[in-house]
């Protein structure tokens, strides 16, 4: 809980680490219709991946922050020599990251789904998807954090690592809203994202702990 409130103390005194992505979500997504076309239909279509894609990659945008400051400082060394379990600590971290970033994303995305014409039923399994499927790239981004927090320029490796990861997510939340959006049934994709989820929170904590140790030493 320490590392908790000091993550989101930290991110309201940093308030651009947090605006950046957010922003960054919104433009993307309102760029899409100016590059394709206005028309509401072809608008409707795409905008299940269009929304996701740029969810995505704004995920990816505030991984970097997750480890890195308290890196340059040196107090993640501290805290990983502490007496709490080093798993916990990486979950109090990703908990933060998902509030800060993942959580603005779930609260704009129907605005912008209105935008892109998202048929109204279609909603609902937007949220889900986005509630399911956000914390998981924070999850598995942090273990590509972690492994990447000592190089000067991870950044570029730190993408290649994790999006080829991210591709299930992606792949089985759009088609749920696409399939949500034409009437269709969607639990069978909300219960893939549900078990990648309960995949990720068992075992993306143990391997990021694991990337940190060996990262700092």
């Amino acid at each position: 809980m320490a590392v908790l409130s000091r993550d989101l103390l930290l991110a309201l005194r940093r308030r651009s680490e947090v605006v950046n992505p957010l922003l960054f979500f919104v433009i993307v997504v309102t760029l899409f219709p100016l590059a394709i076309s206005p028309s509401q239909a072809v608008l409707q279509t795409l905008a299940p991946g269009i929304i996701w894609v740029a969810a995505l990659l704004s995920t990816l945008l505030s991984l970097e922050r997750m480890f890195r400051s308290d890196f340059e400082d040196g107090s993640l060394e501290q805290l990983l020599l502490s007496p709490c379990p080093p798993t916990i600590l990486v979950l109090a971290k990703v908990l933060a990251h998902w509030l800060v970033s993942g959580l603005p994303l779930l609260l704009i995305a129907p605005l912008l789904g209105v935008f892109l014409a998202l048929p109204t039923e279609a909603m609902p399994t937007l949220l889900i998807t986005l509630a399911l499927g956000t914390p998981v790239l924070s999850m598995v981004g942090a273990i590509g954090v972690a492994l990447t927090v000592g190089l000067r320029r991870g950044g570029a490796l730190l993408s290649l690592l994790v999006l080829p990861l991210y591709l299930p997510v992606l792949i089985f939340a759009a088609n749920a809203v696409a399939a949500a959006a034409d009437g269709l049934i969607v639990t069978g994709q909300l219960y893939f994202l549900g078990g990648l989820l309960l995949l990720s929170c068992s075992l993306a904590p143990l391997a990021a702990a694991a990337a940190l140790k060996i990262s700092i030493h």
